[in-house]
């Protein structure tokens, strides 16, 4: 790898972050420890990396010992497993001190475990991002031996929305009249466009956040795993987003896309939903009294981002509503969260670690309100686990007591700023 090259786009890459306004995020690592930060493109693990090497700086580290190699650069096409040594040569040409090593979809490159590996036993700092869940899969794991720490970076949680907005969230703004309308206004925003950083900036929202899930399909997904078969992809992907909230099996999916004529097996849907997961589109969330194989088989299926299913729905707030319940649950709770399903039991989630069921209705006003209660009431006289119960409202708050029964009533931007 021409030396040169690479030197450039360490100096680009450092005036980058020089310049770079970041916003507060409630992410910390330890600058002693090597990570991998992995999650859904555009969810902000680059600027993540950015805050590293600037607190690293304060700390008085020479930009010269920063090495920021984002792999997407298209200087590094031709870039392969063994231009790797290159970036260790150009490392001590810049500086006599030690490195640290920042490397950005370092997943493009194919056997990048062993390099990051390597470097790791050579008790060298590393920073990684990726977009891909492979990397964090048992495999990657062992390869790595332990050596780094993994996180999970989302897009905004709405706390970090909100500052981003520059708006107080203060226990005194959530009671002002004033201030809270102007939360309830930003809810909005982020409930309909997601929490992807940079739609902080952007006019034409829904537009960024199309383009990104392009960048997903057709990069992420389509490219990536050879699928040519993209009209198959894109269509399975829209009937998943119109079953939200709703648990599917790969069956149902197969029967669906073949009562409007697309002909895909029933083993390459199993691929494709495989591939979204992966590329941190979608998650799915199992129910809880299910065998190993039914919880596996017959999910319910929720977008990683609200911005994301809001693509494919109209006047489907119920499901907005739900999605976005299930990405904070999941972010929080990871894999240990569930439904509820059986003869008599519908409870949308269940989170086992503090013993708590939620149901999720656009309001209670309406006629499936009372069918919400009935199945939370019998929840909590049948299934001793569950020890608190709640209803997320969009915009109703309120606290009812049934057969003393506690059922807290709050809207979803309030529990959004509590969990």
């Amino acid at each position: 790898m021409n030396h040169r090259i690479l030197k450039s786009i360490i100096f680009d890459q450092h005036e980058i972050i020089k310049n770079f306004n970041i916003n507060k995020r409630e992410y910390n690592f330890d600058l002693n420890a090597n990570y991998v930060l992995v999650g859904l493109r555009r969810a902000g693990k680059s600027t993540l990396l950015y805050k590293i090497v600037q607190d690293l700086i304060e700390q008085d580290i020479e930009w010269n010992q920063i090495i920021y190699i984002n792999f997407e650069d298209e200087r590094l096409t031709d870039f392969t497993i063994q231009d790797f040594n290159d970036i260790l040569l150009v490392q001590s040409e810049l500086s006599n001190k030690k490195g640290y090593f920042f490397f950005d979809e370092i997943q493009n490159i194919d056997g990048w475990e062993k390099f990051a590996r390597r470097l790791a036993d050579s008790k060298e700092h590393i920073f990684i991002t990726g977009s891909n869940a492979k990397m964090l899969s048992s495999e990657i794991e062992k390869t790595l031996g332990g050596r780094f720490l993994s996180k999970y970076i989302s897009p905004y949680n709405f706390r970090e929305f909100l500052t981003a907005k520059q708006q107080d969230f203060s226990e005194s703004s959530i009671l002002s009249t004033k201030s809270s309308g102007k939360i309830i206004r930003n809810f909005t925003e982020y409930f309909y466009f997601g929490g992807f950083p940079e739609t902080v900036n952007f006019m034409e929202k829904r537009e960024y956040v199309s383009s990104i899930y392009q960048k997903i399909l057709l990069g992420d997904i389509a490219t990536r795993n050879n699928i040519r078969n993209l009209t198959g992809l894109k269509i399975l992907i829209k009937k998943i987003a119109e079953t939200t909230k709703d648990e599917i099996s790969y069956s149902k999916l197969h029967n669906i896309l073949k009562s409007i004529g697309i002909q895909i097996s029933k083993d390459v849907i199993i691929d494709y939903v495989k591939y979204a997961h992966q590329a941190y589109l979608i998650f799915s969330v199992k129910n809880y009294f299910s065998k190993f194989v039914e919880k596996e088989t017959t999910p319910k299926y929720f977008f990683y981002d609200n911005g994301l299913i809001n693509l494919f729905l109209l006047n489907e707030e119920p499901r907005l509503l739900e999605n976005l319940v299930a990405i904070n649950l999941k972010h929080k709770y990871k894999d240990e969260v569930f439904y509820l399903k059986s003869s008599s039991i519908d409870i949308d989630f269940f989170v086992p670690e503090i013993q708590t069921v939620f149901q999720v209705a656009y309001s209670i006003k309406n006629i499936s309100s009372q069918r919400e209660i009935t199945s939370l009431i019998e929840v909590a006289k049948s299934f001793k686990e569950a020890k608190q119960f709640v209803i997320i409202t969009f915009e109703e708050e309120d606290s009812i007591n049934i057969d003393n029964i506690e059922i807290k009533i709050i809207p979803i931007w309030k529990w959004l700023l509590s969990i």
